[in-house]
């Protein structure tokens, strides 16, 4: 059980040292990140309320 665990620490250590998956992760995060942004509430009405702004000034 211990092995199994530690083999996985050491393998995604591996991968955390890897600079392309970084930027794969990174690139992952930014997106997820943008999509739940608009899922939530609270941050989708502060987003139409900028946008609402932004539109009574053009």
């Amino acid at each position: 059980m211990l092995d199994s665990i530690l083999q996985a620490f050491v393998t995604l250590n591996g991968f955390a040292t890897n600079p392309v998956i970084l930027l794969v992760l990174a690139f992952i995060g930014a997106y997820l990140g943008s999509r739940v942004v608009e899922v939530i509430p609270f941050t989708r009405r502060i987003i139409e309320r900028r946008e609402a702004r932004l539109a009574e000034r053009d």
